[in-house]
C-alpha cells in the first residue's frame, strides 16, 4: 500500500510517511485488508486529504472512528455513501444544522460537498475492520492525526476547529488557540445529544460569523 497524496499533502507529511511507526502501520493496514473485510475502501483511506488541500483547509473537524458496517465509511468522519441511510450521529449533526441555519436535512449523507469547500473531515483512526469498532485503533493512526492538527495549527491561521465530544477535545490540545477558532459541543451521538450536550450548539452558524468576519468565504453546510 502506497501513500500518495495531493502535492502539498505530500511534501508537508513526507517526513511522517518515513518514520518508523507509520511504516508499521502501513504493514498492518495492508495486512488486514489483504485477510478481512475492512472500511474504508482502501482507495478511500486519505479521502479527507483527496477531497480538501491543505492550501484550502478552512474548518476542521475531528471524528474518532469510520463506520464499521456496509457500504457506509467513505473516508471522511461522519460521511457516509451515497444513497445510504443516515447514522444516528449524521441525523443529529443535520438536525442542528436545521435548527442553527434553518436549512433542510439533505437526501444525501455524503459530506464531500463539505470537504469541497475547505472542511477538513479527519477521523483519528482511518480504517476499521468490518463489525469491530476501534479495531485498528493504537496501532498508528492517532499518532499520525495528531502531526496532521499540528502541521494546520503550526502552519495556517484562523482556521475553525469544531471539537464534538471528549475524545475530539483531547485531540485538541495541539491546537494553538491565539491562532485559531475553536468550538467545543457536546458529541452529536444519541447518547450525548439527548442529554442535552449537542443540540442548540450552533457550532455551524458560530464557525460562519468568525470565517465571514476574517474575509472568508462561509461554507453551505
Amino acid at each position: 500500500m502506497k501513500v500518495k497524496l495531493s502535492e502539498c499533502w505530500q511534501r508537508l507529511l513526507e517526513s511522517e510517511f518515513q518514520k518508523e511507526y507509520f511504516t508499521k502501520l502501513i504493514s498492518f493496514v495492508k495486512s488486514d485488508y489483504s485477510k478481512n473485510i475492512c472500511y474504508p475502501k482502501e482507495k478511500e483511506i486519505f479521502a479527507a486529504f483527496d477531497r480538501c488541500s491543505f492550501d484550502d483547509v478552512k474548518v476542521v473537524i475531528i471524528g474518532q472512528d469510520p463506520y464499521h458496517g456496509f457500504r457506509q465509511a467513505n473516508g471522511l468522519c461522519f460521511s457516509v455513501e451515497e444513497n445510504m441511510s443516515h447514522p444516528p450521529s449524521l441525523v443529529n449533526i443535520f438536525k442542528e444544522v436545521q435548527s442553527d441555519l434553518g436549512k433542510p436535512i439533505p437526501i444525501s449523507g455524503d459530506l464531500t460537498r463539505w470537504a469541497r469547500q475547505g472542511v477538513l473531515l479527519l477521523n483519528a483512526t482511518l480504517t476499521v475492520r468490518e463489525g469491530q469498532a476501534g479495531s485498528h485503533q493504537k496501532k498508528g493512526w492517532e499518532v499520525f492525526t495528531d502531526a496532521v492538527i499540528q502541521l494546520i495549527s503550526d502552519e495556517k491561521e484562523d482556521v475553525v476547529f469544531l471539537l464534538w465530544g471528549g475524545f475530539a477535545k483531547k485531540k485538541g490540545k495541539r491546537i494553538d488557540q491565539e491562532k485559531h477558532c475553536v468550538l467545543e459541543s457536546g458529541h452529536p451521538s444519541p447518547l450525548s445529544a439527548n442529554r442535552g450536550y449537542w443540540f442548540g450548539n450552533r457550532c455551524f452558524s458560530s464557525a460562519n460569523s468568525f470565517l465571514k468576519s476574517k474575509g472568508m468565504r462561509e461554507i453551505q453546510w
